[in-house]
């Protein structure tokens, strides 16, 4: 991961934790409107990918655990994982791209519905994404993958002083990049050619040579309002939008979208494709249903958004008639680290990725609410412009005064927790019940992070090996940690 030149160890901020006639008189417990219905309180947990799909993305036995345990602990609104809404293979991710994946989704519906004695409300994100390839073995790019072009051939022959490249066929061309120093190889190739190589193909959304790529503006449109739908047919309450981080809709509202067919450039342009994209939601939904959105405050790259271009966004959403905005910041492929020969590029591994998750490694404004003042900055906007859109902060929100406090300066209008959640998903009932002492803290050392990166089962290590002799319990597949955190032990008051 990238770090700071002179990190700091932060400790985790000690709180007092309220009784329950304190907690009941917050602002944090008190209902808000969203979309056409009221949460019961302002918690929401954001969406977390657990890898636990089936290979084909239908909703399995261990999802329905997952989000039960989560239900359980009586948030407002549940985010369910990001959601593929092109019917492609995406390995254990869930998908709502055909009809056949609606028995398992309803299913889930009703799990949490039970869990939760009706209290949350479930919402399931949905998104698009492009084509990522595995950092390829050296030899096999330059023998299978490497187009070779004229403009190759003129760069060999000049940088070898040797003509004869000029007419050499294109296996001998081949042979010999493959064993070729980096310093003739960095000069011989192009940019994208070399990133190919060393960190793995990647489409954008600015490879218009590319047919599906140009596309994209005809065709998301209907792709993303079927998913909705579907998810409407389900009993979901709402869905979010993914536009956020390195995918697809995030990759046309990015300053480096230089789209010239009207659909880049500006912001104006840049935020064509996602308004076309909810107004077509909109009308498959229903104008009585939940529409969020996930989008970024700040992308962290060179030449990325910044907050100026947020709250031009968000005031742009909020005005469509979004329900919801939900901000997160960074995690881009462009500044990731490099991937072992094999894997995949990790757009969580760089500075923006560290900015979309921090740890308790940081430096002097330290990983609590990190992103809180630019979430703030969107929502000051947005009501300026005298909208009510809620908004919802995350990242790095673990204790009860954090929350309330955000809430209580206008900061926000909903708090989203999500690896304190997972550390302690009672932790919302814990919190009104008075029993905040209970609570199991969240380190933020980012070792659910660390699992996600290698595609396994996401789990915390302040419980997936605790009473491991529990009868009944689910494994992963390692065989060594459990998958969910022991219930908690006292009985829980209605």
């Amino acid at each position: 991961m990238w770090k700071f030149a002179h990190p700091i160890k932060h400790s985790i901020p000690p709180t007092r934790w309220p009784a329950a006639d304190e907690a009941a008189r917050s602002l944090l417990f008190h209902p808000i409107k969203i979309g056409s219905f009221e949460l019961d309180n302002r918690t929401l947990v954001p969406a977390m990918v657990p890898w636990g799909a089936h290979e084909d993305g239908f909703v399995t036995q261990n999802n329905l655990d997952w989000y039960r345990r989560f239900a359980a602990g009586r948030p407002a609104a549940l985010v369910v994982e990001a959601t593929g809404i092109r019917d492609i293979p995406s390995g254990p991710l869930l998908r709502i791209s055909h009809d056949r994946f609606l028995s398992g989704l309803r299913k889930l519906v009703e799990t949490v519905r039970e869990a939760s004695e009706g209290h949350t409300k479930l919402f399931i994100q949905i998104i698009d994404f492009l084509a990522v390839k595995r950092r390829p073995d050296p030899q096999k790019y330059f023998q299978r993958f490497l187009e070779i072009t004229e403009q190759h051939r003129h760069e060999l022959a000049e940088l070898t002083q040797n003509l004869n490249w000029i007419d050499a066929n294109e296996e001998k061309v081949r042979t010999f990049l493959s064993t070729a120093p980096d310093t003739l190889i960095d000069r011989v190739l192009n940019e994208r050619e070399i990133e190919s190589l060393r960190f793995g193909y990647r489409e954008r959304v600015t490879d218009l040579h590319l047919p599906h790529v140009r596309e994209l503006p005809q065709v998301l449109p209907a792709i993303f309002a079927d998913a909705a739908r579907r998810a409407r047919e389900v009993g979901f309450d709402g869905v979010e939008l993914h536009y956020a981080h390195a995918y697809t809709m995030a990759g046309f509202l990015s300053a480096l979208n230089t789209r010239d067919d009207g659909y880049g450039g500006p912001r104006e342009n840049r935020v064509r494709l996602p308004l076309e994209v909810y107004r077509a939601v909109r009308q498959a939904a229903g104008d009585d249903y939940v529409v969020g959105v996930r989008f970024l405050a700040d992308e962290v790259i060179a030449g990325g958004n910044r907050i100026d271009d947020a709250v031009y966004f968000g005031v742009e959403f909020a005005k469509a008639g979004m329900d919801y905005l939900s901000i997160s910041k960074g995690g881009k492929f462009e500044d990731a680290e490099q991937p072992k020969v094999g894997q995949a590029v990790y757009p969580y591994t760089g500075q923006s990725g560290y900015e979309c998750m921090p740890t308790t490694m940081s430096d002097e404004r330290g990983p609590f609410g990190r992103s809180v003042p630019l979430v703030a900055e969107i929502k000051h906007a947005v009501n300026a412009g005298r909208l009510t859109t809620p908004i919802v902060a995350t990242g790095g929100i673990t204790t009860f005064e954090q929350a309330e406090g955000i809430l209580q300066r206008g900061e926000a209008d909903i708090v989203g927790l999500a690896r304190q959640a997972l550390a302690d998903p009672d932790w919302f009932v814990k919190v009104k019940l008075g029993r905040g002492d209970e609570i199991r803290r969240c380190t933020y050392t980012n070792y659910c992070e660390a699992l996600d990166q290698a595609h396994r089962q996401v789990t915390c290590k302040l419980w997936d090996r605790k009473e491991l002799d529990e009868a009944g319990i689910a494994m992963a597949e390692d065989g060594r940690r459990r998958l969910l955190p022991p219930d908690w032990k006292v009985k829980r008051q209605k």
